[in-house]
């Protein structure tokens, strides 16, 4: 006969609690940025940022991409209001 779990039971309150990572992610993304600052060494005295800078060089596309991950998703002017996009075409700008 097979034991059937106790009713009731709130399996809610059990495991990692929200928004804890995963401990092998943990460890991972640290070996990565350890990783990435020792081969920075080789680019420059800045260790991880030397590396960035040399990655922006290299290989712009992957680098941008990282980039876009990394900004704000939400772009404000300097009062915090929305920013106004105004796009014109190269007649409307000889009139300028």
């Amino acid at each position: 006969m097979t034991d059937k779990p106790k009713v009731g039971l709130d399996r809610s309150k059990t495991g990692r609690a929200k928004g804890t990572p995963n401990k092998t992610t943990a460890l991972l993304k640290d070996a990565i940025l350890k990783a990435a600052a020792q081969a920075g060494d080789d680019f420059g005295s800045e260790g991880l940022v030397s590396y960035l800078q040399a990655q922006a060089k290299l290989n712009p596309g992957p680098f941008m991409s990282l980039l876009g991950k990394v900004l704000p998703m939400q772009v404000t002017s300097e009062d915090g209001g929305p920013v106004g996009v105004v796009f014109k075409t190269v007649y409307e700008t000889r009139g300028d």
